[in-house]
C-alpha cells in the first residue's frame, strides 16, 4: 500500500493498494481518493504484468484541476477537481507519504473470502528508486517552469481508455447498486 495522507476526521489521502491475490490470479489495484474525510471514490484495475516479476513505477501527478494515478508512466485514474459541484478536492491540508503491508482479508481479497495466510509471513516489500517530486502551487508558472503537463496529450487519454476497457473491474461511477439514487456529482465529469 503506498499512500498519501494527512491526519484526523477530515483528513485527505490518496490511495495506491494493492489487495489480496489468490495464486494465478491476475494482482487488483485499488485506487481511492479521500478529501476533506470523505473517500468511497474506488477504482480497481487488473494489472496487465505481475508486480512481483519486476519493479515498477507507480506515480501520481496531483494538480489543482485533477489527479492522475500512473503506473509505469501509464495513466490509469483521472480524479478531476469538481469544487463547483460541491465535491471537496484534497489541496487544503499538508499530507505524509505512508508505505505499509496492512492486513485487509476482512473486505480485499475477493469481497473477504480469502483470509491472509499467515504461515507464509513474514511478508516483505520491496522499494527501490523513490522519488517525490513537490513544489508549491502558484496560480500561475512561466513558461517552461512546470515538468509536468496540465493535461493528458492525446496518446496519454488513449493509453488511458485502453487501461479503462481492458484492466479496470471497479467504478464506483457505474455501481448502481452502491448508489441506487444516482452517482456522485463527480461522475459527470469523470470521462476521458
Amino acid at each position: 500500500m503506498l499512500q498519501l495522507s494527512s491526519e484526523g476526521p477530515t483528513h485527505d489521502e490518496i490511495d495506491f493498494e494493492f489487495l489480496g491475490n489468490e495464486t494465478g490470479k491476475p494482482y487488483v489495484l485499488h485506487t481511492n481518493v479521500f478529501a476533506q474525510g470523505k473517500g468511497n471514490r474506488e477504482q480497481q484495475f487488473y494489472l496487465w504484468f505481475d508486480p512481483t516479476k519486476n519493479f515498477h513505477t507507480y506515480s501520481l501527478v496531483w494538480r489543482p484541476q485533477h489527479i492522475i494515478f500512473m503506473v509505469d508512466n501509464v495513466p490509469i485514474r483521472v480524479f478531476n477537481n469538481a469544487e463547483q459541484l460541491g465535491v471537496p478536492f484534497p489541496k487544503k491540508q499538508p499530507m505524509r507519504i505512508y508505505s505499509s503491508l496492512w492486513n485487509a482479508d476482512d473486505w480485499a481479497t475477493r469481497g473477504g473470502l480469502v483470509k491472509t495466510d499467515w504461515s507464509k509471513a513474514p511478508f516483505t516489500a520491496y522499494y527501490r528508486g523513490f522519488n517525490a517530486a513537490a513544489c508549491t502551487f502558484r496560480s500561475t508558472f512561466a513558461d517552461g517552469e512546470s515538468q509536468v503537463p496540465n493535461e493528458l496529450n492525446a496518446y496519454g487519454r488513449r493509453r488511458l481508455r485502453w487501461v479503462q476497457k481492458y484492466f479496470m473491474i471497479y467504478d464506483y461511477c457505474s455501481d448502481l447498486k452502491r448508489f441506487p439514487q444516482g452517482f456522485p456529482p463527480e461522475c459527470r465529469r469523470s470521462r476521458v
